[in-house]
């Protein structure tokens, strides 16, 4: 079930609480990508919070919303870059974005298999995608007053065996939003201290999200294919008839 882009916007704008999870996610996703000069640069879901340090540097930013969620104009006060689109069929070309984040999308998809051979399609050669997604064993998961309380929560090892089965390879994985889920001042006042603290120690296992990047496998080969055939020697004349050996006397 997707969220209203409504209520989307009014967490991560309007409240103090939504407003710290933005910063947060911001920050690991940077970590991951610290340059992303001349590049094309999308997102899928609701990713205009995590896409904003990126409008000054990329190529192009390109805001993809479903239809289940609706739409919203991004970025506030220049061109707009977000599109109304199907869930698992984008008004892209294939191999036309270099780096993609999906973020409070494959959680709520109803086709999860369909979407992710979409985001396979859309990537470049070489390209890179990063999933944000509700830690299964966090906080965030166990409370529906963020938009980490719906949809599926996923462990790294979950995202990881589904990433494989549709042409894609875990390169990295890294965690955000350690401090609780509350609007109590205390918290909010603590948030960058427990992201510190989270990231120092690697206790992704308390962190409200998870984040894997992941890149598009272009050529599979099968498994011990190559290996079982080099086994074999390769008989060049296999089939023919070997010359019989010569019989004394005979010229």
């Amino acid at each position: 079930m997707h969220l209203d882009v409504v209520d989307l916007r009014a967490f991560y704008y309007r409240t103090p609480l939504g407003r710290r999870a933005k910063t947060a996610l911001q920050d690991s996703l940077r970590a991951l990508w610290p340059k992303v000069k001349d590049e094309t640069v999308a997102g899928f879901g609701f990713t205009a919070p995590m896409l904003r340090p990126f409008l000054a540097e990329a190529r192009r930013v390109i805001c993809l919303m479903p239809g289940q969620q609706g739409v919203m104009p991004w970025p506030p006060g220049g061109p707009n870059t977000s599109v109304l689109t199907e869930e698992t069929g984008w008004p892209l070309p294939t191999g036309f974005v270099d780096r993609l984040v999906i973020g409070h999308g494959l959680e709520t998809c109803e086709q999860p298999g369909a979407l992710l051979d979409e985001i396979w399609r859309v990537l470049a050669p070489g390209g890179r995608v990063v999933f944000v997604l509700p830690n299964r064993s966090g906080l965030w998961a166990r409370r529906d007053g963020t938009p980490f309380g719906y949809g599926r929560p996923y462990s790294f090892g979950q995202i990881d065996a589904d990433l494989r089965r549709h042409r894609f390879s875990a390169e990295r994985h890294a965690a955000s939003l350690y401090f609780p889920p509350s609007h109590r001042q205390f918290v909010l006042r603590t948030a960058p201290a427990w992201e510190r603290v989270g990231q120092r120690v690697g206790a992704s296992r308390l962190a409200g999200a998870i984040l894997v990047e992941a890149a598009k496998q272009v050529y599979v080969l099968p498994r011990n294919g190559a290996r079982e055939s080099a086994r074999r020697p390769f008989e060049i004349l296999e089939g023919l008839t070997k010359p019989a050996k010569p019989v004394a006397g005979r010229v």
